[in-house]
Formats: C-alpha cells, structure tokens, sequence
C-alpha cells in the first residue's frame, strides 16, 4: 500500500521559536517524505494526498493572509487533516462565547472592540476581581497577552485594539494549567503545564514547563462536552488531533481556556504510545480513493 502524501504547514523561515524538534517527531512518525511548506507560501498542494497546518504557527500576525489561504483551501477542496470549516471558527477565540453559550464551562470573558481603560474597569467591576488577563482575539504564543494588576496602565501595544479580557485565575500558578489531547476523537494523554515563578504564562520560551498527568474525570468531561459542542456549532465531523486547555477556578470547578484545533503542541513524549494514534490518525485522513 502507498504511504501518503502528507504537507505540513510550517513558520515563515524567520519565525523565532525553534520547532526542529517538533519537526523530528513528525518524520519519525510520518515518514522521511513528510514535506514542510512555509504556510505562506503553500501555493500549488495539489500533489498531497493531506495538508495539515499543525506547524503554522504565527498565522496570528498575518491574518488577512491566513484567512485567504483557508478560503482557497476550500475552495480547491484540498484535504485537510480538519476541516477548513472549523478551522476558521477556531482562529478567532470570540467562540468562547458560543461555548460558553452552549453551556461549557468557560473563563469569563468580555470582548473591548477598542481597549481603554473604561473598559477595564467595568470587568473588574463584572468579574469582581482586581487583576486581569487581556489578549487579543487572535493570538498565540502568549503574543499581546498581558496580566494587568490594579493601576496598571493599559500597554501602549494593545490601547484602542479589540482584545478580550478574562479575570487572572490564581490556580495558573497554584496548581497550572491542563491539556488534553485527543485523536481521531479518542483521548490520548494529558499533560499540565506550570509557569515560572512570578508568572503566567506557561509557554516555554516565558521559562514554562510541563509533566505529565492523569487527567481527572471531571476535566475529560469538560473536554469531551467542549468537543462535541465545537462539533455540533461548526457542522463538522470527528477531528484528527485536538487539544483542550483548562483550569480550576476558586472553587475548584474546571473551566475551559481555549480549544487548540489549528497548530496545537502535541507533546507527544507523554503520550503513552509516543504518538502512534496520532500518526494513523493522520494517515486515515490521508487516506482516499486515487
């Protein structure tokens, strides 16, 4: 049986955060043929049997460009480990409020069209708590994202941007922050991520790092139930990969941060089977009649 043709859809050559090692893992699993295409310059993918974006990291910066590269994904009808449909849906995290609406247990979150300082106060005021979270919409890495205490001025960077406040969650730092990680729709493995010491953000280049985990019941739950709403809101059908981030608020109850259904870090060396269900499951999508 022929192996498929599988595109990877990677940084831009200057894109700062090293992913070589991310890049190792996929060939070891997929093959040395495994191509990596620069996601701005994924011009003709007609040759692959499946294209992924699970390398695309920092579309975030250029997004009228990664937005008419999924409308001509579509269009052409390329096949794509999940489906453009959700993708897009995913890009701009205001589906925390669809989720929210739908009954997932999210962190609260307010939507400032033009960030300022009213518009802090009035979620300090609805969150009542005096230290916040503000980040852009579409994000990733932690780019813009800020924690805010009281009297802090609202950075120059993000003042009169649309971005989204969340009140700061102490359990962050206390506890960390959960992921789950599922493929083909079953789950995988969990890991939880802590930051350094006198922060919050728990990516590894602000000096984060993670362990692995048992994931608790009620955290697959909310998992599971988020998935399924993503499902049922997008009209889409099981997902080759998806990662679901989350945390305990004050009362212990778990709440939802973000679904990662575009270029999420797998860390696949916590995965009991290091990455074997994730390979078949991309070579399933990438499997169709020639």
């Amino acid at each position: 049986m022929n192996r498929s043709r599988i595109a990877i859809l990677c940084p831009v050559p200057e894109y700062e955060e090293d992913w070589s090692h991310i890049k190792a893992d996929y060939v070891r699993l997929l093959g040395n043929d495994t191509t990596f295409i620069d996601w701005t310059q994924a011009d003709d993918l007609s040759p692959y049997d499946l294209v992924t974006p699970l390398l695309a990291w920092g579309y975030q910066r250029d997004c009228p460009c990664w937005f008419a590269l999924l409308d001509r994904l579509e269009q052409e009808g390329v096949n794509i480990s999940n489906p453009v449909r959700i993708l897009r849906w995913n890009s701009d995290k205001t589906y925390l409020a669809e989720l929210a609406a739908a009954g997932i247990a999210t962190v609260p979150t307010q939507m400032a069209e033009e960030l300022d300082d009213a518009a802090l106060a009035n979620a300090r005021g609805a969150f009542g708590t005096a230290t916040l979270v503000i980040k852009p919409p579409i994000s990733g890495g932690a780019d813009g994202t800020f924690r805010l205490q009281p009297g802090d001025p609202v950075p120059l960077s993000v003042r009169g941007r649309r971005m989204m406040i969340q009140p700061y969650l102490s359990n962050i730092a206390e506890e960390g922050e959960y992921s789950l990680f599922y493929f083909a729709d079953q789950f995988s493995h969990a890991i939880i991520k802590h930051p350094a010491k006198g922060d919050f953000r728990v990516q590894d280049q602000f000096g984060g790092y993670e362990e692995a985990t048992e994931a608790p019941t009620a955290a697959q739950d909310l998992a599971e139930a988020a998935l399924a709403a993503a499902s049922q809101l997008t009209q889409t059908g099981a997902l080759a990969y998806a990662r679901v981030d989350m945390l305990r608020d004050s009362d212990g109850q778990f709440r939802l941060m973000e679904l990662e259904l575009i270029e999420p870090s797998l860390f696949l060396r916590f995965a009991p089977d290091k990455g074997q269900a994730f390979a078949q499951a991309l070579r399933s999508k990438g499997t169709r009649p020639r």
